[in-house]
């Protein structure tokens, strides 16, 4: 079985997506080793500057860097776009190459380039952005149909 560990910047703080993500890690158990990872956001100003940003995407980069085992895979706008189809295939693979992945989510403002760089593959969830706490919830609602998918479990559409 397939070690996943997520590792995401920020904590979720608002009770439906900490629940909604407790459930699909709840079903996930049944397909794949999972484990989350939160790691605090560097603490900014109201209006940070470009170089303030950059100085806290490279503090939570190195933050982030402590916990990768495996593969990494970056969650960026500028990533892979696969189908949930694709996703159940590359999973497999990745389970049959490399045993552990790490999924990457960053916070509000992403993830550090050099980190990106750093990742064996980057996957994109869409080319709109989304709140990081709900990309969360839907990152673990593809890995559950990734493995509905791959185990050849029927999962609604």
């Amino acid at each position: 079985m397939l070690n996943v560990k997520l590792i995401c910047v920020g904590k979720l703080k608002e009770s439906y997506y900490a629940e909604a993500c407790a459930e699909y890690l709840k079903r996930l158990s049944s397909f794949f080793y999972v484990s989350v990872v939160e790691l605090p956001e560097k603490t900014l100003p109201k209006n940070p500057t470009p170089a303030q940003i950059q100085d806290a995407l490279r503090v939570e980069g190195a933050r982030i860097t402590e916990h990768i085992a495996g593969l990494s895979v970056a969650l960026c706008v500028e990533g892979a776009a696969l189908s949930s189809e694709e996703l159940a295939l590359r999973l497999g693979q990745w389970s049959m190459s490399h045993g552990a992945l790490s999924l990457i989510v960053g916070g509000s403002f992403g993830l550090d380039e050099s980190l990106k760089a750093g990742c064996g593959f980057r996957l994109s969830m869409s080319r709109m952005t989304f709140p990081h706490h709900l990309a969360r919830v839907m990152l673990l609602e593809q890995i559950y149909r990734a493995g509905c998918i791959g185990s050849g479990r029927k999962y609604h559409k």
